[in-house]
């Protein structure tokens, strides 16, 4: 009997554990780990301040001197009524005037204009006896007449050319005809470089200078298509004060307001024509 018991109870036991299986459900895990978004902001570029039209232009007649086409735009700016001025005095074309000015001068910046406001590479030949200074040029150290100003250069330009009779020649052409006068003062002596006239021709032309005999003449004005085109000048005054820019001088900005060199001189209480950059001066 109690065989039978034990019987029973292993073959309930045999049932109960293997008749019914363990069943793991097993699920993939949602991974817990998020991905991190990382925003990168772009750099924002600095503002530039590049001014327009920072070609170069290289002058090589009396000095040779490198400048942005801007700094001759601003030369003309600076000298175009004068030469319009000695166009109807004198007779010369302001388109010369100016493609010479800014050719012998370097726009202003080369060494002789700097140093003895000599813009026109006049030498001081016989009779002359204003002040002069030396320099290197067709050969070492060379007499060249120095001014007081820049409008006394342009002043003894024309009658330079005026008052010697090898130009004579030069005043029987169009006053329209800057290739003809530019040629001539060549053919005249005026420069030794032989390429001097293709020069001043290419600064009328590659500045629109012409433009300045149509005004004088009362012609009607044609720009050249490849000209290069004027930037356009900040302003540096506020109120009654202006900001010295690069390459300015005392004459240039009294010319810009209309006020003499010594009454500007006399507002800003300067004992000479030393100027710097950032400079403010009173001009009203």
């Amino acid at each position: 009997m109690i065989k039978k018991i034990a019987c029973l109870f292993i073959v309930m036991l045999f049932i109960g554990c293997g008749g019914s299986k363990n069943y793991v459900r097993t699920s993939k895990k949602k991974s817990t780990t998020t991905k991190k978004t990382v925003y990168t902001a772009k750099k924002t570029a600095k503002p530039t301040s590049k001014p327009v039209n920072r070609e170069t232009e290289t002058m090589v007649s009396t000095s040779k001197t490198t400048v942005y086409t801007d700094v001759v735009f601003a030369y003309v700016n600076d000298f175009k009524e004068i030469a319009k001025g000695n166009m109807k005095t004198y007779g010369i074309p302001a388109s010369i005037i100016l493609a010479q000015g800014i050719l012998e001068s370097g726009a202003g910046r080369g060494d002789l204009a700097k140093r003895s406001n000599n813009h026109f590479g006049i030498k001081c030949h016989t009779g002359w006896e204003g002040e002069k200074v030396y320099h290197d040029d067709d050969a070492a150290q060379e007499c060249f007449r120095k001014y007081k100003d820049p409008a006394e250069s342009y002043k003894d330009h024309a009658l330079f050319l005026t008052s010697r009779s090898r130009y004579s020649s030069l005043f029987q052409l169009g006053k329209d005809d800057y290739e003809a006068w530019a040629k001539g003062l060549r053919k005249a002596g005026y420069a030794t470089d032989p390429k001097y006239p293709e020069k001043l021709i290419s600064y009328i032309e590659r500045y629109n200078l012409h433009q300045y005999d149509s005004e004088v003449l009362g012609n009607k004005y044609t720009p050249f298509d490849n000209a290069v085109k004027p930037m356009v000048i900040a302003s540096h005054q506020v109120g009654n004060l202006y900001e010295v820019q690069p390459g300015e001088t005392l004459y240039a900005i009294s010319k810009k307001f209309d006020i003499s060199v010594d009454d500007l001189k006399k507002k800003n209480n300067l004992s000479d024509n030393t100027l710097s950059i950032g400079q403010r001066l009173i001009v009203k």
